[in-house]
């Protein structure tokens, strides 16, 4: 065991315990523990509203995956990964200031409190519950499977002990300080994330000999790696330009994203968020998927992708500062990791155990079955982790598309269009959720577009058709109501 790189990370993680702790106070003492504890009773500022988001998009994918990948696929994975630049941008400018005015108007505290409002439907928080839970899970997996990765190349742990090692550290912070302790750690990992890859990318390219020496390299190799096409040429146009739907414009429709732009405090904090965030995840995401492509050059047959950033960073830099380092992406992990347990425990508790099947839980009643439930959650993501794929990017990558099939036109529409109703949305959840796992199960490239192509057309026109058909039926129902009232 390398004590020098682990005592660097060993430190991060009192930082991080540290802070969860701290916030446990607020979730102790306040008046509202849902509004707290789920959505840190919406009081984040500019900088911490733009980290967060950073913090929990830039996952296990964007640290460990992305690079793994950019060191098979080369330059051409550098563009499309660069389809993210926009992200955060897109999401606090599309939802922006009307979500969070709603949010506060309904008194939402997660995304299906917004929805159920919006629809007045038990279908739609059913399907949203549902979903959240089945393709956050896998997201989930995909950041256990990275956090335990990292610490295994780290440590020479065997992989099994690297996971509940990995495990329990963020489940007992999490379990203890809600939303708030993720938002506070998250700004202290958002800020490690953007230093470690500034950090790597000025070593890599020095212990590569500059990059006009890796580009030299890497031509020798296979031209094709310094192509927009790829290492085998198929990175074709189209499905290049379809991962604008789903790491850029698609993003609005991914819950873990959304519910941050309930939770600023005011519309200042917003504009600062979008500032900040646009500069720091094009930073870093350009960063890390250039880095993984020097890579090749430099440390040549690595076959496990996602080990090439942990070993690169082992071998390019002095072992105190690798650790230093290595902190971003197990800041991204957990801080994903953490934003998603929060999700699904509160897609669990407050929009299923409250709404249908005990409405007049006591406060205590509901502070137990939160941390039930987030322990519960967390244990099962580990035993499913345990037989982990070789790239986990392909497991976050399924659970983007499938939720932002089910949620961007219930969200969006809901927002801007007052003629969509809750047979729409219905109907879009489900054609969206339907489309899109039989389209990955049989066909998962059709028109040779990524997967989310399809079903978010499909479920957008689903959306759009039901609602014009069914809007003179919701129109009557609504007048009878009236009249009865």
């Amino acid at each position: 065991m390398n004590w020098q790189v682990i005592i660097p990370l060993l430190l991060f993680l009192v930082v991080i315990f540290s802070v969860g702790f701290w916030a446990s106070r607020y979730v102790r003492s306040t008046d509202s523990f849902l509004q707290e504890y789920f959505l840190g009773d919406r009081q984040l500022g500019g900088f911490v509203l733009a980290m967060t988001m950073i913090a929990t998009y830039g996952s296990a994918s964007s640290f460990i995956g992305g690079p793994g990948v950019a060191y098979t696929k080369g330059l051409g994975w550098v563009l499309l990964s660069m389809a993210q630049l926009p992200a955060g941008y897109f999401v606090l400018m599309v939802l922006g200031k009307k979500f969070a005015i709603i949010a506060r108007k309904y008194k939402a505290i997660t995304l299906i409190d917004f929805l159920k409002e919006r629809y007045k439907s038990k279908a739609v928080v059913i399907i949203s519950a549902i979903s959240i839970i089945v393709f956050l899970f896998s997201s989930m997996a995909a950041q256990w499977v990275g956090g335990a990765r990292l610490i295994e190349s780290l440590t020479g742990l065997s992989y099994t002990t690297a996971l509940f090692i990995f495990a329990v550290s963020v489940l007992v912070y999490v379990i203890i300080g809600g939303f708030r302790a993720v938002a506070l750690t998250e700004t202290v990992q958002g800020v490690v994330m953007l230093l470690g890859t500034i950090i790597l990318l000025v070593a890599t390219i020095i212990a590569g000999g500059g990059i006009p020496n890796i580009i030299q390299e890497l031509v020798a190799e296979n031209p094709n790696l310094v192509s927009p096409y790829g290492a085998e040429r198929d990175l074709t146009p189209i499905y290049v330009s379809s991962f604008w739907i789903l790491v850029g414009v698609g993003v609005i429709g991914l819950p873990q994203i959304a519910v941050r732009a309930m939770s600023y405090k005011n519309s200042k904090g917003m504009h600062q968020a979008i500032i900040i965030g646009t500069f720091v995840i094009g930073t870093i995401m350009l960063g890390m998927h250039v880095i993984g492509v020097f890579a090749r050059a430099i440390l040549p047959g690595i076959e496990i992708g996602d080990k090439v950033m942990p070993t690169l960073t082992l071998d390019v830099l002095p072992p105190f500062l690798a650790g230093l380092v290595l902190a971003a992406p197990m800041a991204a992990i957990m801080s994903t990791v953490n934003s998603l347990l929060i999700l699904i425990s509160s897609a669990i508790v407050k929009d299923l155990y409250l709404n249908y099947l005990n409405p007049k839980a006591t406060e205590n009643q509901v502070k137990r079955a939160s941390f039930w439930v987030t322990t519960l959650i967390g244990v099962s993501v580990i035993l499913f982790a345990l037989s982990p794929p070789d790239l986990l990017i392909w497991l976050n990558l399924f659970s983007f598309g499938g939720l932002e099939s089910v949620f961007i036109w219930p969200i969006v529409f809901g927002l801007y269009w007052s003629k969509g109703n809750k047979y729409g949305a219905i109907s879009s959840m489900i054609v969206g959720m339907g489309s899109y796992i039989l389209f990955d199960r049989l066909n998962p490239n059709a028109l040779g577009m990524h997967t989310v192509v399809l079903p978010v057309f499909l479920s957008l026109i689903a959306y759009v058709i039901i609602s014009k058909m069914t809007d003179k039926y919701v129109l009557s129902s609504n007048l009878h109501l009236e009249s009865n009232g």
